[in-house]
């Protein structure tokens, strides 16, 4: 895929797990970066955390588990508490066939953005045309093209970002024919809950992975130099998918896909981070009230 740009991220130093002899050296180079897993020990994890931006080198730190809590949620439409099982979305299907539904349920509210930086994905959020992406996708920039899932190309201004968070929101100037999200509560996820990513890897748009919520509450460092708590999962997240909404089964938004960690060669290895939409909509709320 031509002109669609490769990855980069930061180099670290190799360690090893406490109490264990170190194994032989790599037969090629690798990056190198730190995962703290529990309170018994480290796990070094050969990688590189990179944004998922198409096009861009913004790179993020290494990531580690921390304890904390999350802001309160935000005033943007939410959904209510989850239904029992058996009722509601995907009742009496498979579970193929409830992620088909799920996917077909989201995918309208999923769009491109594309602005002179690169290319990334967003999220419609209200009937007023606000769009929720992260602030890397857009850079500094004050437009950017939003493209829908039917293939509409409609210009949109950026109302505002926050770095540190690595939020940003747009305004499409054209609201008419779009479909807000389902914003859900990431405080309601646990670990092995099944996820979808949504967005545009490598330009690839509406493009649909499954996986599971692998830990919650993993320090990352986003955007600016203070580092955040994010949901980790294996949904496969590659370059283009930052701003994307990383759903539950239920098709409600839990988070926003910003980070990788990738080899040196890049792409996907089944370590992938989102924003916890309990800390991502009161900030786009904020934005977009300011």
């Amino acid at each position: 895929m031509n002109g669609l740009g490769e990855p980069r991220g930061p180099d670290f130093r190799s360690g090893t797990l406490p109490g264990h002899q170190q194994g032989p050296p790599p037969q090629t180079p690798v990056a190198d970066g730190r995962v703290a897993a529990a309170p018994r020990g480290r796990l070094l994890v050969t990688a590189a955390l990179v944004a998922a931006l198409t096009g861009g080198a913004a790179g993020v730190a290494g990531a580690r588990l921390i304890e904390g809590s999350e802001p309160a949620p935000a005033a943007l439409p939410r959904v209510p508490a989850a239904q029992p099982p058996g009722q509601g979305q995907g009742q009496g299907r498979t579970p193929a066939q409830g992620l088909s539904a799920t996917a077909a349920q989201v995918l309208p509210s999923v769009v491109s953005v594309e602005t002179r930086r690169g290319s990334g994905s967003g999220f419609v959020i209200d009937g007023s045309g606000h769009v929720l992406t992260n602030a890397h996708v857009v850079g500094r920039g004050s437009t950017a093209t939003v493209v829908l899932n039917d293939g509409r190309r409609l210009g949109a201004t950026v109302v505002g970002e926050d770095e540190d968070e690595d939020l940003a929101v747009l305004r499409v100037g054209d609201a008419s024919g779009l479909t807000p999200a389902r914003l859900g509560r990431s405080s309601e996820l646990a670990v092995g809950d099944q996820v979808l990513a949504i967005g545009s890897p490598l330009g690839l748009s509406g493009t649909v992975t499954a996986g599971i919520v692998s830990a919650l509450d993993r320090e990352v460092g986003l955007g600016g130099s203070s580092r955040r708590t994010a949901v980790q999962t294996d949904a496969s997240i590659n370059p283009g998918n930052s701003g994307g909404p990383l759903v539950n089964a239920r098709g409600e938004v839990v988070g926003v896909n910003t980070a990788i960690a990738t080899s040196r060669g890049g792409g996907n290895i089944g370590i992938g981070f989102a924003i916890p939409i309990d800390r991502a909509a009161p900030i786009a709320e904020s934005i977009i009230r300011n």
